[in-house]
């Protein structure tokens, strides 16, 4: 049995991940907000804005502390002439073999947050799913999505 991938995604995708945290956690913060003007306009009970605040610094600690480290850690792939590995998961730890025989296109993906770090998430389509290596370098992921490319062209011929 093999063991793991040892490919890492870039640990810039850590900065990326936890950007986005903090904003998914300032629209949170308005809803909580928005909670405790009616707690205090309809005098509702106080536990209630109460609870908000304690899901909101829950919410905060998760998103961009404890997932994006976790996340980080746990993703791994390697590609191979025959085969594209990825790995990841903490809780549940999901690994996926794609044939390149099965590999129809690769794509370079780059939203703002990732341009501004300068990373690409390559997606790998197929027949049946769409699977991604996110936050790669620009550099590597242009370079793996060419080497991908040239590999899944290999494995046609020889089917």
């Amino acid at each position: 049995m093999r063991g793991e991938p040892q490919k890492r995604i870039s640990p810039k995708a850590l900065k990326v991940w936890k950007l986005h945290g903090v904003i998914q956690s300032a629209v949170l913060a308005l809803a909580v907000a928005g909670v405790a003007v009616m707690t205090w306009f309809f005098e509702w009970p106080l536990w209630i804005a109460a609870a908000a605040v304690g899901v909101l610094l829950l919410f905060i600690y998760l998103m961009i502390f404890f997932l994006p480290t976790m996340r980080w850690k746990r993703w791994r792939y390697e590609v191979r002439e025959q085969e594209i590995e990825l790995q990841r998961g903490f809780i549940f730890v999901k690994r996926t073999l794609v044939p390149m025989v099965r590999v129809q296109h690769v794509d370079t993906v780059q939203g703002p947050l990732l341009k501004r770090y300068h990373l690409s998430t390559i997606t790998i389509s197929t027949a049946a799913t769409v699977h991604e290596i996110p936050a790669l370098d620009t550099g590597e992921a242009d370079e793996l999505r060419h080497s991908i490319s040239m590999l899944a062209r290999v494995a046609e011929e020889d089917v």
